[in-house]
């Protein structure tokens, strides 16, 4: 495998190898849906090459609807260890409801909400992600907030709620944030992935609002083409390609997950400009180079996926107190304690040509 900047990611390996072996395992954490579609398996198995596995947040009446939605990927990825079901009955727990309450209650006492236009169908959403297993008590007074702005209606199964579909959609992008923390105290990294471009955009649109902390702190990195479509490619293929080839891609997502954090702690738009200049080429050259690694050795001509990442530095306000990331992660990856991007999701798409 060749390439100036693999050569760059080789030597950062060399570096820090012994950090990696203590950090806790990577995981892509798929939102904003409970499950993956068919059409969307190809991506997932790009998730394996660039972290340890993937966790998806599904309601225990739910179950099994996950291996249905896709039986050639789900069930054996589960069967391997690849896939991480999380229950939102004991992941949003009492102090995730309470975030997610406090987040949502501000947001439509700011009027976030107040100009939606009326929609033509409501969408479900499982009681359990809004908090009903932790506080029944609080996860009702924010329904009933929302009920009061025409954006929620009582529930017609007993387990989920009708609601808005942009009022549904800000739930879910803030609960990808809320378990990062979470999964934090369980000794694992959640990474918020989706292929979803208006789940990021709705992340964006919240914290770029005047009057958050990260107003003016927010950072886009554009999609580079780093792996190949993989669908046609067997899962056990994959996996072999990634024991061989696995610290290059996760260090690849670490040097994005830094630049993020260095970009974002940049106050001025034209400082932060420049660093663009001078560091986009490193990355799209490493880009560059894994994609044509990946293509080398599947020895298909296929399209490719590629990788951007969209976040914010907070820093004070309510999400500074809600999103943050745990510091004892930073420790463990041998850097000083410092601040971090404390929201960001990467966004995965898929390529017609072949770069």
């Amino acid at each position: 495998m060749g390439g100036p900047a693999l050569a760059t990611l080789h030597a950062r390996l060399r570096h820090s190898n012994a950090n990696f072996m203590k950090t806790p395992p990577d995981i892509a954490y798929y939102y904003p849906a409970p499950y993956w579609r068919p059409h969307e398996n190809d991506w997932v198995k790009s998730l394996l090459l660039f972290f340890d596995k993937v966790s998806i947040l599904l309601p225990t009446y739910m179950y099994g609807r996950h291996e249905a939605a896709d039986p050639s990927l789900a069930g054996p990825m589960e069967e391997r260890g690849l896939l991480q079901v999380l229950e939102p009955e004991t992941w949003v727990d009492r102090k995730v409801a309470s975030q997610l309450s406090g987040i949502m209650t501000s947001l439509l006492a700011e009027g976030v909400f107040d100009e939606l236009p009326a929609a033509k169908r409501f969408a479900a959403l499982s009681q359990s992600r809004i908090g009903y297993g932790a506080d029944v008590e609080l996860a009702d007074s924010l329904v009933e907030e929302l009920k009061a702005r025409n954006l929620a209606r009582p529930s017609e199964n007993g387990v989920s709620i009708p609601l808005h579909p942009q009022a549904r959609t800000t739930i879910l992008v803030f609960l990808s944030q809320l378990l990062r923390a979470a999964g934090a105290e369980r000794n694992l990294c959640l990474h918020p992935v989706t292929s979803h471009r208006q789940g990021v955009a709705d992340l964006a649109a919240t914290l770029s609002r005047k009057g958050m902390p990260s107003h003016g702190r927010f950072v886009q990195l554009d999609l580079e083409a780093v792996s190949l479509d993989l669908s046609t490619v067997p899962l056990d293929e994959v996996l072999q390609f990634r024991d061989e080839h696995r610290d290059l891609h996760r260090a690849y997502t670490r040097d994005l997950r830094g630049f993020l954090d260095e970009l974002g702690s940049i106050a001025l738009p034209g400082d932060r400009e420049e660093a663009l200049r001078e560091r986009g080429q490193e990355i799209r050259d490493a880009a560059a180079d894994l994609h044509r690694n990946a293509a080398r050795e599947f020895r298909r001509d296929l399209g490719s996926w590629s990788l951007g990442m969209s976040g914010a530095l907070v820093d004070g306000g309510v999400l500074g107190t809600v999103l943050e990331v745990a510091s004892r992660v930073r420790d463990q990856l041998g850097k000083k304690k410092e601040k971090s991007p404390t929201a960001y999701s990467y966004l995965f798409a898929a390529e017609k040509q072949w770069r």
